[in-house]
């Protein structure tokens, strides 16, 4: 259904160096820096996309909004989060846990106020 997901920030470094690690420890690339300014995030046929608003005002968050991010098991969740705090995140809601469904999630937000989560597949 989705090509993408596309997140502003206000700065573009500091967002590097944030999902730079979140996806290390989930066994992902570093980002790429496209012509147009654009950090980007390709993983398992998924796409973050991260960007200075065109319009030119500051990014804001989306209220509600949360972008979710396939994890391949518990250890990875809690290393995503680990290293999402280290590197400017935010730890947000309850701490990194089962759900009753037997999948394993963790909540952050990045350093420009994203909420996001990793989760794992469910085991039951």
């Amino acid at each position: 259904m989705f090509t993408h997901v596309m997140i502003g920030s206000n700065d573009l470094e500091r967002a590097r160096r944030f999902y730079d690690a979140t996806f290390a420890a989930l066994g992902g690339r570093p980002g790429e820096m496209d012509p147009r300014g654009r950090l980007i995030y390709t993983h398992e046929g998924g796409r973050l996309m991260i960007t200075k608003p065109i319009d030119g005002k500051p990014a804001t968050v989306a209220n509600g909004g949360t972008i979710g991010i396939a994890a391949a098991s518990p250890d990875h969740v809690l290393a995503w989060h680990e290293a999402g705090t280290k590197h400017g995140g935010t730890a947000i809601e309850s701490p990194p846990a089962e759900r009753p469904n037997g999948s394993f999630v963790a909540y952050l937000r990045d350093p420009d106020g994203n909420k996001l989560t990793a989760r794992s597949h469910p085991t039951k």
